[in-house]
This record gives C-alpha cells, structure tokens and sequence, in this order.
C-alpha cells in the first residue's frame, strides 16, 4: 500500500511506529541509503528490521521500485523525479527552513518551536501543500541528539494521522503555504563545523550542542591541529580590556575558560581529531 523513502533514526522510528500500530503487511517497501555525514546513519537498523519483518528493501540506487498508493520520504536527502502520491516529511514548521538541515538551524538560531511538516511533494524544494504537522516546545542548553528523540515523536503522531486518512480512503488536507513567511536553510559541508568564536558564548554553545553526534562535531584549531568540542558550558562575562575572541583566560578544574565576542565557555570535554579525549595545559592558547 505504501512506500517508504527512510533515513537516519528519525525514518526507522516513523517504520518501527507504522509496523506496530497498524502491520507489516501495510509497508510495500523500503528504500534506503548510508549517510556519510553523520557517525550513525542507522542503515543496518532499517535493514536489519525489515528483514526482521518481511519488508522488501532495496537501496537507493535500485531503480526498481514496486507501484504504491503513495510514497512517503523521511530524512531522504536526494531529489526524487516521480513527485506523484508522494508525501514528504520535513524537519521544520513550514515555510520556515526549507531546504537543508533545517533542525540544526534551529537549534543554532535558539527556536524554542521544533517540529516536522508533512507535504505534497511539487518540484520546488519543500514548497508543497501542507498535509499536516506536529510541534513540541524545547528549552536551552539541548543536543542534537535529543531533539532528535523529541522530534521522532513528532514524526509518530504525524504518520498515525497520514497512515489513518491512506487505510480509511479518507482525502488528505492540502493546506497551500504562506509564501511570504517563506525562508531556507543552506547545505552544510565540513567548513560549516568550525568554531566562530566572533559569535556569542550562547551561540556558540547551541552550535557545538547542534552539531555533535550523531553529525560529526564542532572543531576550532590551534595552530594546524584540530581539536573538537563535545560539552561546554556558559559562565558570566567579565570586562576584558583587549577581548580577543579564541584566547583561554584562565583553567578551572584543568578546563580552558575561552573568550567569545561576547560571554565566555568553560570547555569540559575537548578531543583531537582521532577523537581522544585532550587536556589542555598551555594557557597561551588561542583557537582559531
């Protein structure tokens, strides 16, 4: 009856969620793919569990798709030509954060709505009918990580809703989007995980909090070795008369205090780039 377009652990939720409720039996087929830009892509998870249950899967690259009443996309980062009976889900409230990463963005920008919309895919990125959605409050400090459990849960009551209206013949809604409250949220690449320290020390906390596991981290240099970021915490700021953003003021606890634009980050938890957990000791540090 359905197909499902899955990633990450946001699509093997929507799958665990669907198989549950309703059968197996529903679920024609999954396609999937690795990631690379993320430490955990949950492939082998999707793969694994349809097997499990006697789910035809087929990787992207097969272009041998069965016919389904309609397809559904989750976390799929590929253009799909046939946009007929397909429904996608996207991580924001649209028509804010269209395009990439949206839920990062938002972590980053301090949004304290998160949430997924469900669209009538069209060929203009993200810009579809809205079929429905789901939203949920957050507060700061938060991780990536956890959003994304907060976030799957979005996804779950949003499919019940959609996977109801398919079972019971019932008509989707097909709410158009406001244009003019319309805004984009870019591709990340590696030059996106560095460290701005002319940014806030809130800022900069939501930024290494947003794009820590399972996406690779943040990182900032000293000299030409990187050093990634894991766990930071805010402290009151203090007058400095040279700020100079990237410097270490001081240790506590054997943890570099680091200067922002404005604030300062106690560093708990720094690694090299192999990932081995690192003790600063030269307080003449300056990353960059």
């Amino acid at each position: 009856m359905i197909g499902l377009l899955i990633m990450t652990e946001k699509g093997f939720t929507v799958l665990k969620k669907i198989v549950e409720t309703y059968s197996s039996s529903i679920v024609t087929y999954v396609c999937s793919d690795r990631d690379k830009n993320v430490l955990k892509d949950f492939y082998v998870e999707i793969y694994d569990y349809c097997k499990l249950n006697g789910i035809s899967f087929y990787n992207r690259t097969q272009n041998d798709l069965p016919y389904v009443k309609y397809k559904i996309a989750i976390s799929w980062k590929w253009i799909i030509k046939d946009t007929s009976n397909l429904i996608v889900f996207h991580d924001s409230l649209l028509p804010k954060y269209r395009g990439f990463n949206p839920l990062v963005t938002a972590l980053i920008n301090g949004d304290t709505q998160i949430g997924v919309t469900a669209i009538q895919a069209k060929e203009d990125v993200d810009s579809g009918n809205i079929i429905g959605s789901s939203e949920v409050s957050i507060s700061y400090p938060i991780k990536i990580k956890d959003a994304i459990e907060i976030v799957s849960i979005c996804y779950s009551e949003l499919i019940n809703s959609i996977i109801d209206k398919i079972v019971n013949n019932l008509e989707m809604p097909s709410i158009p989007q406001d244009e003019s409250l319309a805004s984009f949220s870019l591709w990340r690449d590696e030059d996106d995980y560095k460290i701005d320290w002319n940014d806030s020390a809130n800022k900069i906390q939501r930024f290494i909090d947003a794009v820590g596991f399972p996406y690779k981290g943040a990182y900032s240099f000293v000299g030409d070795k990187l050093f990634k970021f894991h766990e930071v915490e805010l402290l009151p700021d203090i007058k400095i008369a040279n700020r100079t953003p990237g410097k270490v003021l001081r240790f506590v606890s054997d943890s570099p205090v680091i200067v922002c634009k404005e604030g300062l980050l106690l560093a708990t938890k720094i690694s090299d780039e192999d990932g081995n957990i690192y003790k600063l000791k030269n307080l003449r540090t300056r990353f960059l």
